[in-house]
């Protein structure tokens, strides 16, 4: 994976042309950052604590968030002591981890958030079969079978992006490490990679998102067919949170993976690139805690604030 070219180190530049700027999105990355360790942490704890969160929906959600955290701890923290001081430097070692397990991350998420879909369709089109069709052992395998592919598709994609020559001033202009921007460091040519990447960008985006937009088409139909208000509510209740996850983890990826190539472009994606590591994660843990009606309660008993006994709790 290192060839004899390899450099020592790179230079994130990030916003080094508006140092003015840094310290600012240091504090919002920081917050964010916080904001992701705490949330995901309690939806993590909560699911593991709480016999009514013991369902598929929040197995898949646990897993999500536990994902989060380590995508954004893989870049974060590096990202702020490049925001914070005047070195901006990252090594080779520390770049090919960090590009290894974002890739993975991200691909096991776009894989989940499909799962996750699947799910719901399942519980509104299909509420009396949903135990027997989403079952305890399903899931680990469908889970599996994410995390499987992830670790693949990043073994395939992280070798080559690391071994092509790069240019002498080893500057990446971007906050992390990321596929992309290394592609535009590279001094040789960058055909297969560029052609690799695209390939794998319609692989494990845009095919894990058709079923997504089909389950959510089923899902419309199945609740336009019925005459009910409370119906409605409940329908929207059950989906609201992951499909404002999946429009809010998708626009950040496809701005990132499947923009044209153009200077225009390749400036503006790398903070599409930053809000995918930084702001998405934490907005994700963020809709689910505020908007999750059994998130709410579970963590209303975990601050002793829940009034119902401990018995009725768990009788529900």
């Amino acid at each position: 994976m290192v060839n004899q070219s390899s450099p020592m180190g790179f230079l994130l530049l990030g916003l080094s042309e508006h140092p003015a700027l840094e310290r600012a999105l240091f504090v919002v990355v920081f917050t964010s950052y916080l904001l992701t360790l705490v949330d995901n942490t309690l939806i993590i704890l909560l699911s593991v604590l709480y016999p009514r969160l013991h369902s598929p929906m929040y197995f898949f959600l646990s897993d999500v968030s536990f994902l989060d955290l380590c995508l954004t701890t893989s870049c974060v923290p590096q990202m702020l002591v490049n925001l914070w001081g005047p070195k901006k430097t990252i090594s080779f070692l520390g770049c090919s981890v960090q590009l290894f397990i974002f890739l993975s991350l991200g691909t096991t998420e776009c894989i989940l958030l499909t799962v996750m879909a699947f799910d719901r369709y399942v519980a509104v089109c299909q509420p009396l079969h949903y135990a027997i069709i989403i079952h305890p052992h399903l899931c680990w395998q469908l889970a599996s079978v994410a995390w499987v592919m992830s670790l693949v598709q990043s073994i395939v994609q992280t070798p080559p992006t690391l071994h092509f020559p790069f240019c002498p001033h080893q500057q990446i202009d971007d906050f992390l490490c990321e596929v992309s921007s290394l592609i535009q460091l590279s001094c040789g040519d960058t055909s297969y990679n560029e052609i690799q990447l695209a390939v794998s960008s319609v692989i494990f985006v845009v095919v894990p998102l058709s079923p997504i937009l089909a389950s959510y088409g089923a899902i419309a139909q199945a609740v336009l067919r019925i005459n009910s208000a409370t119906a409605w509510r409940k329908a929207f209740g059950t989906c609201s949170s992951h499909l404002t996850v999946v429009t809010l983890f998708y626009s950040s990826v496809i701005a990132v993976y499947l923009q044209p190539k153009n200077p225009y472009a390749q400036g503006r994606g790398k903070f599409f690139g930053l809000f995918y590591a930084v702001g998405t994660p934490s907005l994700n843990s963020l809709v689910y805690t505020l908007r999750n009606k059994e998130i709410k309660r579970a963590l209303r008993r975990l601050l002793g604030k829940e009034r119902d006994s401990r018995e009725s709790w768990r009788a529900a």
